[in-house]
């Protein structure tokens, strides 16, 4: 069984991310090792397939990037912790709300650690503490290989979200760790999310720890 490549990417630009993701899944073959990368971006909105421009409400100086993952608009900035599981769901037998419920889940047990009672809901993918979002999810999936993912709020600015309807959603009220009083150190907050995301996967591979992308593929 191939080990699981963890990489800890740390603050980036988003569009070189997402184009390393592409590239990643496009040229991936059966035996390559499923991979997580977790990292934080540069101030920007995000566009799934499904925006609608009504959604964009005063962006002001923040870029704007139209990108393939499902849902609608969010914002990505400093202290979210994104987390891009590059799975293979077809040789792991993962359906995508397999994964989907995963990675909610792993927030929901972390919040929970943090005497916090959060939960995902039915109508939309995410994770909410009393109606009020604490991540949100977005996946695409190509040649049975999913990339794209989730955002964690940590430790961020919060009023971009105020500039979007987040998730297509107005008025939907954004929260994150630090405001709920929990652990908000990300490196912290990433080690206690990762062990819970692999159980939740059934994901049992030795895992190897690198700081950088694949050879050949640079943010």
């Amino acid at each position: 069984m191939s080990d699981i490549i963890v990489r800890s990417l740390g603050l980036q630009s988003y569009e070189p991310i997402w184009r390393a993701m592409q590239q990643f899944t496009d040229t991936r073959g059966p035996d390559t090792p499923d991979e997580i990368w977790f990292c934080e971006h540069e101030p920007v909105f995000t566009l799934g397939l499904n925006t609608k421009p009504e959604h964009l409400l005063a962006t002001g100086d923040i870029p704007v990037v139209q990108i393939d993952r499902g849902g609608q608009v969010t914002y990505h900035g400093p202290g979210q912790l994104m987390v891009y599981p590059l799975l293979d769901l077809r040789r792991g037998s993962i359906g995508v709300r397999d994964l989907v419920t995963a990675l909610e889940q792993c927030v929901v047990d972390v919040a929970a650690a943090n005497g916090i009672d959060a939960a995902s809901r039915c109508d939309a993918p995410g994770v909410y503490v009393d109606g009020v979002k604490l991540a949100s999810v977005g996946l695409r999936i190509r040649r049975g290989a999913s990339f794209h993912g989730m955002a964690l709020n940590v430790d961020v600015d919060l009023e971009p979200f105020s500039r979007i309807n987040p998730c297509g959603f107005q008025g939907l009220q954004v929260t994150d760790l630090k405001q709920l009083g929990a652990e908000h150190d990300l490196d912290k907050v990433r080690e206690a999310l990762l062990p819970h995301l692999l159980r939740h996967l059934q994901l049992t591979s030795p895992i190897v720890h690198k700081d950088s992308l694949p050879p050949g593929q640079q943010a």
